[in-house]
C-alpha cells in the first residue's frame, strides 16, 4: 500500500507499531510557534503524532519557537530576529559578521526582502556538518532553501508542501497600486524563484492535499510524481460536535488570519451584503484583526458594521465553540493548500459554504456547498440556502463532522510521512 492509500486510515495501535521502522527524524521549521502561523502548528501535531509511531524526534527552529511535546528535543538556531528590533539597521553587531547566515539576513531585511528562509537553511546547514550522524532523516516543513541542497547530500530530506508562495506574489503584487509599490512587493517576494529552483531539484516532497501538489508542478515546475499526498489531521479533542452546544440562526463565521486578497475576505463581505439584504437575523462574525484594507473598506461601504463583529487572540478552544454555534462557517479562500479553518468548522458539525480556492473543494467533499472564486452571486446563494433552511445546514453539518473524522488525522499523515522516510532512505541506498 503506498503512502496515498495510507494517509485516509486509521491503525489500531499495535499495528502501527508493526507497521512502522523508527527513525531519528529532524524536523526542521524557519519559525516554529504555533501563534505566528500555520507552520507552527503542522510542527506540533506533525511531531507529536511522529513519536507516538515510535520515531525518535528532534526540531530544529529558529525563532520564536516552538511549542512541543515532552520527549521532542528542541534544538535552537537563534537568528537576528530583525522583526522585533526597534531599528534593524543597528542590529548587526561585529560577531555576526563571521556568520554569512547573519549578515544576509540583515542586508535582506534591510534592502525590503525577507531572508529568514537562507538564513536559517544555512545555519541548520552548519549545525548538520557537525551532528548529521544524530539523524536518519530530515523532514523541513517548506523552507525550500538552496542550503537544503547540501543538506541532501548528507541526509534525505523530504518537504512538505503547503502551497507554493508564488500565488500569495501574484495577488500581493496585483493589489498594489503603483508601479513603486509593485516592485516593493516584488523584491520582498524574491525567495520564491529560490524556493522554485529547490523544489524542483529534491528527489521527494510530501504534500497536503492534490492542490498542493499540483500547484508546486504549475508555479514552481515541479515534477507531481515525487510527491507523495496525506491531508493534514485536525485535533479532534478539540474541533468536535457537541449535542448540548445550540445553534445560532444567522450567525456565519469566518476565519481571516490577515486581510489580504490571497483569503477572499472582500467577495465574502460582499456575497453577506447580497444574502443578509433580506434577512435581518443574518450576521457575520470575523475571527481575525481587521485593519484598514479591502474586507474593512467593503463593510463601511456597504453600510455593514453594525452587523460584522471580530475577535482576535482566540484559544483553539474558544474558535471550537464558536464553530459549534455558528449556522454557516464561511471558507472564501482564492487559495488554499489545505485549509484548516474548514476542516476543523468540519470537525465540529458546521455547515460550511466556501470557494473552490485550491484544495477547499478536496476538503470538504460533498459536506458543505461550493462555489467558483469570485462568484460572488453563487457564494451569497449559498449562503441564504442554509441561512433560510437550518435543517439542511444540520444535514451537512452531520455529514461534515463524519468526514472529518474519517479523512483528518495526524496519525494517519505521520504513518505516511513514515513510508516516505523509507522511499528516501531507499533512493539514497541508505539502510539503518
Amino acid at each position: 500500500m503506498d503512502a496515498n492509500a495510507l494517509a485516509n486510515i486509521t491503525l489500531p495501535k499495535e499495528r502501527v507499531e508493526e507497521a512502522v521502522r523508527p527513525l531519528r527524524i529532524l524536523v526542521s521549521g524557519y519559525r516554529s510557534h504555533p501563534h505566528v502561523g500555520g507552520q507552527g502548528v503542522y510542527i506540533r501535531e506533525l511531531t507529536h503524532a511522529l513519536k507516538q509511531l515510535g520515531h525518535k524526534v528532534s526540531v530544529a527552529s529558529g525563532p520564536p519557537y516552538p511549542e512541543l511535546n515532552d520527549g521532542i528535543e528542541l534544538i535552537k538556531l537563534p537568528a537576528l530576529d530583525l522583526f522585533t528590533e526597534d531599528n534593524a539597521l543597528l542590529a548587526l553587531r561585529a560577531r555576526h559578521l563571521a556568520s554569512w547566515a547573519d549578515v544576509s539576513e540583515w542586508l535582506s531585511h534591510n534592502s525590503g526582502a525577507f531572508g529568514e528562509l537562507y538564513a536559517f537553511a544555512r545555519r541548520l546547514d552548519k549545525y548538520l556538518a557537525r551532528h548529521a550522524n544524530r539523524f536518519d532523516v530530515v523532514h523541513d516543513n517548506q523552507t525550500l532553501a538552496s542550503p537544503f541542497l547540501r543538506i541532501q547530500k548528507r541526509l534525505p530530506v523530504i518537504t512538505t508542501l503547503h502551497h507554493p508562495i508564488a500565488i500569495d506574489r501574484e495577488y500581493a503584487v496585483a493589489a498594489s497600486n503603483t508601479w513603486w509599490k509593485k516592485s516593493l512587493t516584488r523584491r520582498w517576494y524574491n525567495f520564491v524563484d529560490m524556493q522554485a529552483r529547490t523544489s524542483r531539484q529534491l528527489p521527494l516532497m510530501f504534500a497536503v492535499s492534490e492542490a498542493a501538489r499540483d500547484s508546486h508542478k504549475e508555479h514552481y515546475g515541479v515534477d507531481a510524481s515525487k510527491v507523495r499526498v496525506s491531508f493534514n489531521g485536525i485535533d479532534h479533542d478539540i474541533f468536535h460536535p457537541d449535542e448540548n452546544c445550540q445553534r445560532e440562526g444567522g450567525l456565519i463565521v469566518t476565519t481571516a488570519s490577515a486581510d489580504a486578497a490571497i483569503k477572499g475576505l472582500d467577495l465574502l463581505i460582499k456575497a453577506f451584503a447580497k444574502s443578509a439584504k433580506a434577512r435581518p437575523a443574518a450576521r457575520l462574525h470575523i475571527v481575525g484583526t481587521l485593519r484598514d484594507g479591502p474586507a474593512k473598506q467593503a463593510i463601511d461601504k456597504l453600510g455593514l458594521s453594525q452587523r460584522v463583529t471580530t475577535s482576535s487572540n482566540l484559544t483553539r478552544k474558544a474558535v471550537a465553540e464558536l464553530y459549534r454555534r455558528a449556522h454557516i462557517v464561511a471558507c472564501p479562500a482564492r487559495f488554499e493548500g489545505f485549509g484548516f479553518p474548514a476542516a476543523e468548522a468540519m470537525a465540529c458539525g458546521a455547515a460550511v459554504v466556501a470557494s473552490n480556492g485550491g484544495a477547499l473543494p478536496e476538503v470538504i467533499g460533498e459536506a458543505g456547498l461550493v462555489s467558483a472564486v469570485g462568484d460572488i452571486d453563487a457564494m451569497a446563494e449559498n449562503l441564504g440556502r442554509l441561512l433560510d433552511s437550518p435543517d439542511e445546514a444540520a444535514r451537512l453539518g452531520l455529514l461534515a463532522s463524519k468526514r472529518a473524522r474519517r479523512e483528518f488525522n495526524w496519525s494517519a499523515h505521520a504513518l505516511a510521512a513514515s513510508r516516505l522516510y523509507d522511499e528516501a532512505l531507499a533512493e539514497k541506498g541508505i539502510s539503518t
